[in-house]
């Protein structure tokens, strides 16, 4: 089979599982950065050191893992968590030694006061000088556009015949500013000043799917990814998640599959007590991908045939299980959670420690 048929066939697989549609099998999808460089014996600092040699890497350990139906994104560039944070990022290489894993540095980088900026600036406006003179003013220019001239991962995995099936990420309102404030400093905002925050949302939310909306379409790109990881009801009292996580998540969800676009809820931690919630969302337009902290079984139970679910082999599992361990949990996925409806995934990256025969087994749990 040529790459190009079988990167059409993997399509209409992926296609036919968030359908909910009779499958000749069981989709599985890779989605890891750390892990390719730990792969290939390749260094934190070369792996991040530059975009060529960091899609060569990541195709490198696909090459040695055995075929998957897609890869969720294609390149890895760390500055990207910046933007989703709002919040600083040490690179192995820059500020970290050579095989450290990169570190979301999270400080209060957002005064109080900044609130009222961002009402009388407008978001955009705000967003581009914060980021510009707060977050990013201290990386070196090599690591950044335009000197960063990111490499075409899309044609790359293409002519492997793998779907990349992000292309952006879209990051809610709580994710934002939680990052930018620190998450004490926050959290204590819903408290004390809980109008103001949600003024400050209402004009954040209008802008924040637009550009990974446009980018995905422009470019071919199946999927846009929907985020939340503070944002979880595990951190929040039922009160507060309706009126500052739901509202805005289901705005920006609506945008993304309006545009045509697969939106990949990707939900760290434990969202098991707003499950049902999900179901106002379109039906049969996203993929719930879970990181094994929510009840894989229970959203099954709640959603039925509503939404496609994606997980949610844990990282635990991959570092510390044995390939038979890793397997017969597989196994038990798919049997309970597929035919349809159903792709099998890590929970969240594998990580950077995986066993590579974990990683194969993972994938050859699915074969007819």
């Amino acid at each position: 089979m040529t790459a190009e048929e079988l990167l059409g066939q993997r399509k209409a697989r992926i296609r036919r599982a968030v359908g909910w549609q009779s499958p000749d099998r069981v989709p599985v999808v890779l989605q890891y950065s750390g892990f390719a460089a730990q792969v290939t014996g390749t260094s934190m600092a070369d792996f991040l050191g530059s975009p060529q040699r960091n899609l060569d890497t990541m195709l490198a350990a696909y090459d040695r893992t055995g075929p998957a139906d897609a890869i969720n994104y294609g390149a890895f560039w760390p500055y990207a968590l910046c933007y989703d944070f709002m919040a600083r990022v040490k690179v192995p290489g820059v500020e970290l030694a050579d095989d450290d894993l990169w570190q979301v540095a999270e400080t209060e980088l957002m005064p109080v006061g900044d609130y009222d900026r961002l009402l009388e600036t407008g978001w955009p406006a705000f967003f581009r000088d914060f980021m510009q003179n707060r977050v990013l003013s201290g990386i070196p220019a090599e690591r950044l556009p335009p000197a960063w001239k990111f490499a075409d991962a899309l044609g790359a995995w293409a002519d492997r015949g793998v779907p990349v099936l992000s292309g952006g990420n879209v990051t809610t309102p709580v994710e934002l500013l939680c990052g930018a404030r620190s998450l004490p400093c926050f959290f204590m905002d819903l408290f004390e000043r809980p109008r103001k925050v949600a003024r400050a949302m209402d004009e954040m939310v209008p802008h924040l799917a637009k550009n990974p909306v446009r980018r995905a379409l422009k470019l071919g790109y199946p999927a846009v990814w929907v985020g939340g990881w503070r944002s979880a009801p595990c951190l929040l009292s039922p009160e507060m998640w309706d009126r500052f996580v739901w509202p805005y998540f289901r705005q920006l969800v609506a945008e993304v599959t309006a545009a045509g676009l697969i939106a990949i809820l990707h939900l760290d931690s434990d969202w098991t007590r707003e499950l049902a919630r999900f179901r106002e969302l379109p039906a049969r337009s996203c993929i719930m991908a879970l990181d094994g902290e929510t009840d894989i079984l229970r959203a099954r139970e709640v959603l039925g045939d509503h939404m496609c679910l994606m997980g949610d082999v844990p990282a635990s599992l991959l570092y510390l299980g044995t390939p038979a361990e890793v397997g017969d949990y597989c196994r038990r996925l798919v049997a309970e959670l597929g035919p349809r409806g159903f792709i099998l995934h890590s929970g969240c990256d594998i990580p950077a420690n995986a066993g590579l025969e974990n990683v194969r087994a993972m994938l050859a749990s699915v074969a007819p």
